[in-house]
């Protein structure tokens, strides 16, 4: 077996509001990936006395932990305590019901002898390449069809945040896990697995210098890095937005390969 991570800040002088970790094996056999990508919040109050990574750090330790350690629960079913937990932990301190109240996207994996289990919630990819090289892109595309003037708006994204008709991504309430892209497929159907939180997918979906069946062979040939490494290279080259519009000129950027 083959991991790779690497996770990178969009700007240096911020925390990395993203989380990753891989654990092999998982309940005796197979393993489990997790990626988080934590919003940042509009300047202004968010409720929360911890920030985006306290959370991101305390709900992917129970992510991974839960997705490890009880193969009984379907991933939804992890998602949904791994949320409950979280809140838990700091919802007599903080206002949870605050619509910026830390959150993040999700994307987890789990494998074992038979099948390979998925779950995405919100804008982070994960990608199934089988091996005969095929690539099949696991998205919960519900934020893109959100207008993008949509989007500028402070008061009209929050309106949209955990709600009906907009988008959903894991904060305090634990029944969005339901909300999750979900799957199975067979393990001898899966070659590797590719997470990526959307700094990294924009290699794809911002400057389109490739597709996602390229995403595997490359960093399997020149390693996790590469990829956000071009990605910078792209930024660099429009730090305005003026060729490629963006909502941040870079933004925190994590690759985690699996190669099973």
């Amino acid at each position: 077996m083959r991991i790779e991570l690497t996770t990178a800040p969009g700007n240096p002088s911020r925390p990395n509001e993203d989380w990753t970790t891989v654990a092999v094996p998982a309940g005796g056999a197979g393993g489990v990936l997790v990626v988080l990508d934590g919003v940042t919040p509009p300047t202004g109050d968010d409720g929360c006395a911890h920030g985006v990574p306290w959370f991101t750090a305390r709900l992917g330790g129970a992510l991974a932990e839960l997705s490890g350690s009880r193969r009984d629960m379907t991933l939804a079913d992890v998602l949904a305590t791994a949320i409950r937990r979280t809140a838990d932990a700091h919802r007599d301190t903080c206002d949870l019901s605050h619509a910026r109240t830390p959150q993040a996207t999700v994307v987890l994996a789990r494998w074992g002898a038979d099948e390979v289990e998925h779950l995405v919630l919100s804008d982070s990819t994960l990608l199934l390449e089988s091996p005969d090289g095929e690539v099949r892109a696991v998205l919960d595309d519900r934020l893109d069809r959100v207008p993008r003037e949509v989007l500028r708006s402070v008061a009209a994204t929050d309106a949209l945040r955990n709600a009906e008709g907009g988008f959903f991504t894991a904060a305090a309430d634990p029944s969005v896990a339901a909300r999750a892209v979900t799957g199975r497929t067979p393990a001898a159907r899966v070659r590797s697995l590719l997470a990526m939180t959307d700094g990294a997918t924009r290699w794809v979906e911002v400057f389109r210098e490739g597709g996602w069946a390229d995403c595997p062979g490359l960093v399997r040939k020149n390693g996790a890095r590469e990829l956000v490494e071009r990605v910078r290279a792209a930024e660099s080259a429009d730090p305005d937005g003026v060729a490629f519009p963006r909502g941040k000129s870079a933004d925190d950027a994590t690759v985690t390969y699996v190669e099973l």
